[in-house]
């Protein structure tokens, strides 16, 4: 019923900055409500980046508070994460979720961010 879809990762140099962007194909049963990022680090269990309600409101995960800004596009479904100052700790596989209305999660692929020394 929805497909989620990744974009922009990628590898980038420690202080630099990405923008991942994310797509959810719906139908009108099964429309999003909460839409958010999620990463994986190499060896370390998926953690919440940052999520966002339908009515804008927004939280962060405290190592990327005032660095990463979330942000979505209700009418086109889309959800996108600005990441600026980046660190080689932010490397990782990063995931957009997105819940419908009736709290049925969906998941992306996922997409690489590298960040260098």
């Amino acid at each position: 019923q929805v497909q989620v879809v990744e974009s922009g990762g990628g590898l980038v140099q420690a202080g630099g900055s990405l923008r991942l962007s994310c797509a959810a194909s719906t139908t009108f049963f099964a429309r999003i409500n909460d839409m958010g990022w999620y990463r994986r680090a190499p060896g370390k269990d998926r953690e919440l980046v940052a999520a966002i309600t339908s009515g804008g409101s927004a939280n962060y995960t405290d190592s990327v508070r005032g660095r990463f800004t979330i942000s979505r596009d209700n009418a086109r479904n889309t959800v996108d994460l600005q990441m600026n100052s980046l660190k080689p700790e932010d490397t990782a596989v990063y995931y957009c979720r997105v819940t419908t209305i009736f709290d049925v999660p969906y998941w992306g692929k996922g997409t690489l961010v590298t960040v260098s020394s």
